[in-house]
């Protein structure tokens, strides 16, 4: 038997196992199997076939571009197709978002990847976007270098703080969830930038259901927003499964005011 495939995804097996924190036993109850086949699998002792480890990933919520690393460690082919979002096979789903973002106005909306490098935005990112320097948009936009660098969002931010360490423990979660070693290099990145902004501390507002807004210092005043994410759901190509929807919302009447003029003033062309 050709040993030399399943010692390359057996490593891998036990990566995500640990990594999820479960042992042989869990995983094997979770993907209706033996442990001792399992501990088999890992050790490089049997090889998987394409249905376990499909299987096994499912179990172990492996992302999808992750599940055909495991497939191509075992000499399968990937079973997921990865997409550019301007493809034709990816048409109508460019619509859907596109029809979502436009929707969402006069508030704030955009689409990142999954290293939350923005895609397409709606008109209203103008609000956020405005005055941030062309290095910290090219080649793609990303939501962290955006909002941390001293360059970028943290001169306006009134809450950089509060928004920084947020920012940071979201990062870091992600990273260690996916195994993504570009997420962790992102998050290295943006935890080394000076702080240099003023914070304004904690809101002075009202008590909020959100602990941590996005406070934005603008001409017209404070601006006071939370967001939401959406994703797609049972994906079947990988830059889908990657794709997801960051809405931004009014916390306040005030901010709500604002951006609907701001909108107007936009689509006025003022």
């Amino acid at each position: 038997m050709d040993t030399a495939q399943p010692s390359r995804v057996g490593p891998l097996l036990r990566q995500w196992r640990q990594r999820r924190r479960l042992s042989q036993l869990d995983l094997a109850n979770l993907a209706d199997t033996s442990a001792r086949h399992l501990s088999y699998m890992e050790n490089g002792r049997a090889r998987p076939s394409r249905a376990m480890l499909l299987r096994l990933s499912a179990a172990l919520d492996v992302p999808l571009r992750e599940r055909n690393t495991l497939l191509l460690a075992a000499d399968y082919a990937p079973a997921y197709r990865e997409s550019s979002l301007d493809d034709g096979y990816l048409a109508s789903i460019r619509s859907a978002l596109e029809t979502m973002l436009t929707a969402h106005e006069p508030y704030p909306a955009v689409v990142v990847d999954r290293l939350w490098n923005v895609l397409l935005t709606n008109r209203a990112m103008g609000v956020l976007m405005d005055g941030i320097p062309p290095h910290l948009l090219e080649p793609l936009p990303n939501v962290f270098r955006l909002a941390l660098h001293p360059d970028g969002l943290a001169a306006r931010l009134a809450n950089l703080g509060e928004v920084r360490e947020l920012f940071l423990e979201r990062l870091s979660r992600q990273a260690d969830a996916t195994g993504d070693a570009d997420l962790q290099a992102l998050h290295e990145e943006v935890a080394g930038y000076p702080v240099t902004a003023r914070d304004d501390g904690p809101s002075r507002h009202r008590p909020s259901p959100i602990q941590v807004p996005l406070r934005i210092r603008t001409p017209l005043g404070e601006l006071a927003m939370f967001s939401t994410m959406a994703t797609f759901g049972a994906p079947a190509d990988v830059t889908l499964s990657e794709l997801a929807i960051e809405l931004f919302c009014p916390l306040d009447a005030f901010t709500a005011g604002a951006l609907r003029a701001l909108g107007d003033l936009t689509a006025g062309g003022g």
